[in-house]
């Protein structure tokens, strides 16, 4: 009797791209990520990504607090801790603001802090209000949990409060996102008026609130405003009937590689996040919480000082290169604070096949276009001028102003 061997059937190939989950598909690159990429030669001039200064990190300092770490909690510093959080860095986080600890909980980055608030609280369809422009990471990062956009109006001081109020009355709003100091990208600041119309607004309205706060605490010109939760709390009398969520961060006061920062919010909605974040990575690294306990008391405040003084005289000189070698009609914002600024050219000048013909002359920008949500901003784009020292800025800022000049000849 012969044996027929048969031959087994083609396997269909499978198809990743069928696979993806709804939220799978909604993921996309970071355009900033992607234009650093061909930004990275050494000889190119980059005030695109918001890179904290290196040459400004207190390298001793933390090498000093790994070790005094070390030797205080042993093994400990290195095991599984809990979810919540370093218990010591979450008082020193709530003593701020005269919160209780429990209030508070530990994040690896704002960046988790922005993708695990997206989890818990945007649901498909939900509207979240943002900024025009707006920070692109906070749009990346809400996007798989299927959000309605829709943009504010701003202008110069920020978010247009009377717009807004027409917008809220025909409008049923989950969610609003901002970045009042400094925003991330126009550099523009939330004034005190529009902020405590800003809080009343949303309250009488039922909308959540997300403070986006990384830059707050790096003001170099002007008077400190309270921050939104903390006038949420004035109004309220305490966190747990705070209609606003404040998300805060060491990267750009400390060091961005420690991964820490930390968001404040009603009790119940930090119970979720414990959760969303168990599911996430457990804890933030037990390790890097401890550094930074150890820095928040003595180094922190001086190092604050240090970063404040060098980003306010960067940030001058940027802006007198820009007057001195870019066109007439091309216009800048003016920060009192943080990394960046924000520039607009004439209409009908898309900066983003300019970004190419700026690199050819080694400089790099972000172009504005990725900024918006539902599209726009194809004529400005941002600076930032936190990680190049004053001959890189007269250098770049002129070869940027020759592109310019050369694009509206």
């Amino acid at each position: 009797m012969t044996r027929t061997e048969s031959r087994p059937e083609s396997t269909p190939t499978l198809r990743w791209e069928d696979a993806f989950s709804p939220a799978g598909r909604r993921l996309s690159s970071s355009a900033i990520r992607e234009i650093l990429k061909i930004t990275q030669a050494p000889d190119v001039i980059s005030f695109a990504g918001g890179l904290p200064a290196p040459e400004l990190f207190p390298m001793d300092a933390i090498r000093q607090a790994a070790s005094s770490v070390l030797d205080r909690y042993g093994p400990a510093a290195l095991q599984y801790s809990t979810t919540e959080g370093h218990l010591p860095l979450r008082e020193w986080i709530a003593a701020r603001v005269n919160i209780p600890p429990a209030n508070v909980q530990i994040m690896t980055g704002s960046q988790q802090g922005l993708d695990l608030l997206g989890k818990v609280l945007i649901g498909e369809g939900d509207v979240v209000l943002v900024e025009a422009p707006t920070y692109l990471g906070a749009l990346q990062s809400f996007a798989p949990y299927g959000p309605r956009y829709l943009q504010m109006q701003t202008d110069e001081g920020g978010i247009d409060l009377d717009a807004l109020e027409e917008q809220l009355k025909t409008t049923r709003a989950k969610l609003l996102y901002c970045v009042p100091n400094f925003q991330n990208p126009t550099g523009r600041t939330l004034s005190l008026e529009r902020r405590r119309r800003l809080v009343e607004l949303t309250a009488r309205h039922g909308v959540i609130v997300l403070e986006d706060d990384p830059y707050g605490s790096l003001r170099f010109t002007g008077e400190e405003i309270p921050s939104l939760y903390e006038l949420a709390l004035e109004a309220c009398g305490g966190p747990d009937g705070s209609h606003v969520v404040y998300s805060g961060s060491f990267s750009k006061v400390l060091v961005p590689g420690l991964r820490d920062a930390w968001v404040q919010a009603a009790l119940s909605l930090v119970r979720k996040l414990v959760q969303a974040k168990q599911g996430a990575d457990l804890h933030t690294p037990t390790f890097n919480q401890m550094i930074i306990a150890e820095l928040v008391h003595d180094v922190m405040p001086a190092q604050i000082g240090r970063v404040k003084a060098v980003y306010g005289a960067r940030a001058q000189t940027m802006m007198a290169e820009m007057k001195a070698h870019f066109p007439a009609g091309v216009t800048h914002t003016v920060p009192q604070g943080g990394m960046f600024l924000w520039v607009t050219v004439p209409e009908g000048l898309d900066t983003t096949p300019l970004l190419e013909r700026a690199v050819a002359r080694k400089v790099a920008f972000v172009p504005g276009a990725p900024f918006y949500a539902l599209g726009g901003g194809e004529n400005t784009m941002r600076l930032s001028f936190s990680s190049a020292n004053d001959g890189q800025i007269a250098r770049g800022i002129r070869a940027l102003g020759e592109t310019l000049h050369e694009a509206l000849a």
